[in-house]
């Protein structure tokens, strides 16, 4: 066996925490890879599993090795492409991983002008509200409007994203307009989970809790429901600028100071970053320098 072919092969199912996906993505049998994960178990001496009839999980032991896999082959790879020349040119597979409003409002653009300009190069786009984790789902680039606790990352600054409250023209007939923040308590409002905690908004630098009668991690559907008139809702300005303009919400305390949520660019703490990583952090900085 090849060890290093079964490590791959390891760290691929670690990842997908299953050996039929790693054995459809890799289009082998499951038989297959089953037969080299256990020959890898057994010239290492210990269980990189757990499994039983229904899944598999990762072992304590399997975990740490997983650590020194994933860092082992991500310095082989860079050690190819360096020898190929391509860490001074954009090409490969860039995987990017974007809360979902924010890639198909704002980064599809710059996405597609940055494919343009670099005709070898693909995107592997993941659309997700929640953090992934750039290390195990094996994610190049990550957009996210919270600030870093992992050191094993960089980021560097996009924007700045002011969050904008507002309620349709329904129900603020039905339960009545307010223009301060401190009657905000006696409205239904619909906010956004991901957030901690979610039940409380800032305002004018004051903290305000919240009536949370909808709550969801999906900013469309947050969106949706306050345009059917279910609540009072806080979203990035950029998301609503179209539902104010034609007058289907109403935007709340418009002269107060809104809470403004940085979103950063995210990626992998390494001596030697490939230059479609470098490439397209530059670009997408400088393209959002340009637009805001």
């Amino acid at each position: 066996m090849d060890k290093l072919e079964c490590i791959k092969l390891f760290s691929h199912v670690a990842r997908l925490k299953s050996f039929t996906a790693a054995a459809n993505e890799l289009n082998m049998t499951q038989g297959s890879v089953s037969k080299k994960i256990a020959w890898l178990e057994q010239s290492l001496g210990f269980a990189l599993f757990n499994r039983n009839s229904r899944q598999i999980s990762i072992t304590d032991a399997g975990s740490h090795y997983l650590s020194f896999s994933n860092e082992l082959i991500e310095k082989l790879d860079i050690t190819e492409k360096k020898l190929k020349n391509e860490l001074n040119h954009v090409v490969g597979k860039l995987r990017i991983s974007s809360p979902s409003a924010f890639a198909t409002e704002r980064l599809a653009k710059p996405i597609q002008k940055f494919m343009a300009i670099n005709p070898d190069i693909t995107i592997d786009i993941s659309v997700n509200d929640k953090q992934v984790d750039l290390f195990t789902d094996d994610i190049d680039i990550a957009i996210r409007a919270a600030f870093l606790k992992d050191s094993r990352l960089k980021a560097k600054k996009l924007l700045e994203h002011e969050l904008c409250y507002f309620a349709s023209p329904t129900y603020l007939e039905k339960y009545g307009n307010l223009s301060k923040p401190f009657s905000l308590s006696a409205h239904k409002c619909i906010t956004y989970n991901l957030t901690s905690p979610s039940n409380v908004w800032r305002i004018n630098n004051e903290k305000f809790t919240v009536n949370q009668a909808i709550q969801s991690d999906c900013p469309e559907m947050i969106v949706k429901m306050a345009l059917l008139g279910c609540g009072i809702a806080a979203m990035p300005k950029w998301m609503i600028q179209k539902y104010l303009d034609n007058s289907q919400l109403v935007e709340l305390f418009s002269d107060s100071k809104k809470y403004s949520l940085p979103m950063y660019v995210v990626y992998k703490d390494n001596d030697y970053q490939p230059f479609k990583i470098r490439a397209f952090i530059d670009f997408l900085t400088s393209y959002f320098d340009s637009t805001t």
